[in-house]
């Protein structure tokens, strides 16, 4: 079957004429976004209400506790310290002084078990690619170790507090470096003050060039425990290595079969969360001197609801539940006995409950559509509660509301969404409104303050999060809805919301704009090219537009787990018939849409965007502009400085008001 590829050229990043095409496309939309009146109102509003510190859930290691602060508009957050809870932070990195343009982020960051040392990661224009370097926290100085190569990886610091396990790709060939595909990760092991190069390598299969591995130390160091995924797949193995002997790695769980994730351990018994006969999840016991699955121990059962994941402080479990796609909290003991339910702010999402065995706190972040996280500090032993960190805000936020309202989609399944707006909002249907979804890869879409969106509601917008199936936020039934063969009910259930929206004089076709990132924007690409006559306008960002090629760049074969190969001929057939780049019709009216991608995004490559965006531009038969937003020196997302992130809610806000009539 021969399949029409007009704009192949632009998966030539580098090409003259793609390089010609992009500051021409850059041009073009500058043009149009610089001539709104409403801009520099906009970004007024945004830049204050961005204005306000952002500080991270902190983690205790060596008696230090350590967490990120960003005073309001710092391009990146900074890491600190303190010994003492209450005391002026102290900072030991900077990443804004690393770069002029801010451009330079601290990725990921791990303290060693004593709390002398941290260990950090940093990636350049919001590449995934990381280099580690170590800091003495004590005297502020860095050491001389430096680890490049590492992708998709943190670090996990030994016993002894003078090394640390991590995973690396090989070097690619420098024409490789961006876009290339990524095979076959390495576990090795770095002690300190050695040459990256002498690093043994701890773990590798030669013959599974698809495994990726998450690495985790146990509270008591002495194990070593590899999740082992086969990319994106949610299922996995587990492994573990005791690190007090000569022993090789055991494979304690060999097969692929559900999830696993280790949450602490008495000695050789092992807890883990589990989907395994729960596909609403479960923590189980393992043994791991009697590993037959026949001596595994239940010990929380699958409830209700899900359990999303659970965490060991002391000698409780804190289980974290999703009922209706927000945040529930409770207490176990380790037999798995109830103990109490953390009573939270309201309808949310918690992150954090970092902890020890030896600790009898542990601090938590609540975050909410109407306003910015905040941190709480929680005794397990004694339940009680107290605000560690609440921002100081320019807004009240009781000014606005959120509430969850239930769908039925095309097949008649229930599905939520919430809705944030101004207090009184009247259902004229005139109400200019926001449709935001993902949709995908078992990622559950829950209550996140923006500054973006609070900015939309300001300015008299209706937000609007959908909670697809293809996410996580009723298991592993919810999640498999929405993948290959069954990818279409996702874009179903994005229609659906829309029309009940329109139904219920929440807004109408012409004030009601659509938009989502990576497999969100997949999701805009949809559902623009099936149902063009619905949206009053699309802003699809980085997204997958090319169903028939996207495992020929970087990491896009892992996404086969949801999406399904194209080369298989079954597969085929489902990702050919919603592929975004491949559905665009010559002549149709398409609503007004605004791609945004990055030059430097490793992850989707912006050939996808670009491809997209020549053809749609090509095919469009109304007047409707289609416009491509193009950000240099940076990537997919994470790291985005400030100022970029910014800049392009500016242009993304400026939008909407020009184009929703």
């Amino acid at each position: 079957m021969a399949i029409d590829d007009p704009f192949h050229w632009l998966e030539d990043l580098d090409s003259a004429s793609t390089r010609e095409w992009i500051t021409a496309q850059n041009q073009k939309t500058a043009a149009f976004l610089q001539t709104i009146p409403q801009r520099e109102q906009i970004r007024k509003c945004l830049t204050e209400l961005w204005n306000y510190e952002k500080r991270s859930v902190p983690r205790k290691e060596g008696g230090r506790f350590f967490f990120t602060v960003n005073d309001g508009l710092q391009n990146q957050a900074v890491l600190c310290t303190v010994e003492r809870v209450g005391d002026p932070p102290r900072v030991l990195i900077d990443p804004n002084r690393l770069s002029a343009d801010g451009t330079v982020a601290m990725t990921n960051f791990q303290p060693s078990h004593d709390g002398s040392k941290v260990a950090y990661g940093l990636a350049g224009a919001g590449s995934d690619w990381e280099e580690w370097r170590v800091l003495e926290v004590e005297s502020g100085k860095p050491t001389t170790d430096h680890l490049k190569w590492i992708k998709f990886s943190t670090v996990q610091w030994a016993p002894d507090n003078q090394g640390f396990f991590y995973c690396r790709y090989d070097e690619p060939q420098k024409k490789e470096e961006f876009h290339g595909a990524n095979y076959f990760q390495k576990i090795f092991y770095h002690r300190l003050g050695t040459p990256q190069a002498d690093d043994p390598l701890i773990y590798y299969r030669g013959d599974q060039k698809e495994w990726v591995y998450e690495l985790l130390v146990s509270d008591d160091a002495r194990y070593l425990i590899l999740h082992v995924w086969k990319a994106t797949d949610i299922t996995n193995a587990v492994f573990f290595k005791d690190l007090t002997s000569d022993d090789p790695i055991v494979e304690l769980i060999p097969r692929f079969e559900s999830r696993y994730l280790f949450i602490g351990n008495d000695g050789p018994v092992f807890y883990f969360w589990t989907d395994h006969k729960a596909p609403k999840g479960r923590v189980i016991s393992i043994d791991i001197r009697q590993t037959d699955p026949a001596m595994w121990r239940e010990v929380i059962p699958q409830r209700e609801h899900l359990l999303e994941s659970a965490g060991m402080v002391r000698d409780y479990f804190v289980a974290q539940y999703l009922r209706d796609a927000h945040a529930h909290v409770e207490i176990f003991d380790l037999n798995g006995r109830p103990v109490r339910t953390i009573e939270l702010p309201g309808i949310g999402t918690v992150t954090g409950f970092y902890g020890h065995r030896k600790d009898t706190e542990t601090f938590f972040d609540f975050n909410e559509f109407r306003s910015p996280a905040r941190s709480y500090r929680y005794d397990v032993v004694s339940g009680e509660m107290s605000v560690f960190h609440a921002p100081k805000l320019q807004f009240n936020p009781d000014d606005f509301v959120t509430h969850q309202v239930f769908f039925t989609s095309k097949d008649g399944t229930r599905v939520p969404m919430f809705i944030s707006h101004k207090r009184g909002l009247k259902l004229d249907g005139t109400n200019p409104t926001e449709l935001y979804g993902y949709g995908g890869f078992n990622i559950p879409l829950t209550p996140l303050y923006s500054s973006t969106r609070l900015a939309w509601m300001e300015m008299g917008g209706v937000h609007v999060s959908v909670n697809l199936r293809g996410g996580a936020e009723y298991g592993e039934e919810w999640h498999q809805a929405g993948t290959k063969a069954k990818k279409q009910n996702v874009f179903d259930d994005f229609v659906a919301a829309a029309e009940w929206l329109i139904e219920n004089r929440y807004t109408s076709r012409p004030h009601l704009v659509i938009s989502g990132r990576s497999n969100g924007g997949l999701l805009v690409g949809a559902c623009i090219t099936q149902r063009p006559d619905l949206f009053g306008a699309a802003v699809p960002g980085v997204g997958v537009m090319d169903m028939l090629r996207f495992h020929k760049f970087t990491i896009g074969w892992s996404w086969v787990s949801d999406y399904g190969s194209p080369d298989d001929p079954e597969d085929f057939k489902a990702l050919y018939a919603y592929s975004p780049y491949h559905n665009i019709r010559p002549g149709t009216a398409y609503p007004p849409t605004l791609i945004t991608t990055a030059d430097h995004d490793d992850r989707v490559v912006p050939a996808h965007s670009y491809k997209f965006a020549a053809a749609l531009q090509s095919a469009q038969g109304g007047d409707a502009p289609i416009l491509i937003r193009i950000d240099v020196r940076a990537g997919h997302g994470v790291g985005k400085p400030t100022s970029k992130l910014i800049d392009e809610a500016v242009d993304i806000l400026s939008f909407y008001t020009k184009v929703l009539r």
